[in-house]
């Protein structure tokens, strides 16, 4: 007696990936914001989201399994609703991997931060600063007369785009993303990009150091009308320099496994205190 096993279907040819794994996939992508937290923001979802992805690759290797899902544990913050494109991508660049000895893995997380901000200005700009105001527009005008249907089209209006631009983004992120790999198989230019993208990072990280990290000091040099602020002088030397220096501090901190709580909190006394004898 013999059984027919039918063989899952994958979202290509070449690809082991199935439609299973890629409906798991969808699913978890709506949990990205539910475990947010201010060290690595959406990264434990992310990796939730991943899960059956890695799972279905490495399946049978512990080790890279773990090392993968940490990989996905890193840093992690863009618009819900096309994270499922960075989720294809980081899918295709995990199955090259797996594939391919010689793939640098370091290159998934430096594409996938690179996508961060571009993808973040596009979804934030259409999904926050324009669908949703025109969804409230439409549900408050509707419900301010008694109408039910103004609760009902404000939820139609926002979550009929969504999920279909969130289909979208996974299945194009997938698709693209492998036959871009196999495209480029044999050329250099995978390290290429994957050089310019970690520049581009380094880029990013710099820029949100420069504009998030502040801090100005109020004592003078000199007396009477030629008393100057000390940040002046700091400003002609390098801009930004105080923010630069804290940044490399507390990096050097994490790197020594302090507990980014232990630095949060010294930083908030170290600043009231400094705030008190009027340094800052």
């Amino acid at each position: 007696m013999t059984t027919n096993s039918k063989k899952p279907e994958t979202i290509s040819t070449e690809s082991q990936i199935t439609r299973k794994d890629f409906w798991k996939c969808f699913r978890r992508s709506l949990t990205v914001d539910s475990s947010w937290n201010y060290e690595r923001m959406q990264n434990l979802a992310y990796a939730y989201t991943m899960a059956p992805i890695i799972r279905r690759l490495y399946k049978g290797d512990k080790e890279k399994t773990s090392k993968a899902l940490k990989r996905h544990l890193e840093f992690m913050s863009v618009t819900p609703h096309l994270s499922t494109l960075l989720v294809g991508i980081s899918g295709a660049m995990e199955e090259e991997n797996a594939k391919n000895e010689n793939f640098d893995e370091n290159g998934i997380n430096a594409v996938k931060s690179s996508l961060m901000g571009p993808v973040s200005g596009i979804g934030d700009s259409f999904f926050w600063g324009t669908l949703k105001l025109i969804a409230a527009g439409v549900g408050i005008a509707l419900a301010s007369q008694g109408n039910i249907m103004g609760p009902i089209l404000f939820l139609l209006i926002i979550n009929i785009p969504h999920f279909i631009i969130r289909y979208i983004c996974l299945d194009k992120g997938f698709k693209y993303g492998t036959q871009f790999f196999k495209d480029v198989s044999g050329s250099n230019i995978v390290s290429q990009i994957m050089e310019a993208t970690s520049m581009l990072g380094l880029m990013v990280i710099g820029g949100m150091t420069a504009s998030n990290v502040m801090l100005e000091l109020s004592i003078n040099v000199g007396s009477g009308k030629w008393a100057e602020p000390i940040q002046t002088y700091l400003d002609q030397i390098m801009p930004c320099m105080l923010p630069a220096i804290i940044f490399g501090v507390m990096y050097w901190l994490l790197g020594k496994k302090v507990k980014t709580t232990t630095i949060l909190i010294s930083v908030m006394l170290i600043c009231i205190a400094l705030a008190g004898f009027g340094i800052v």
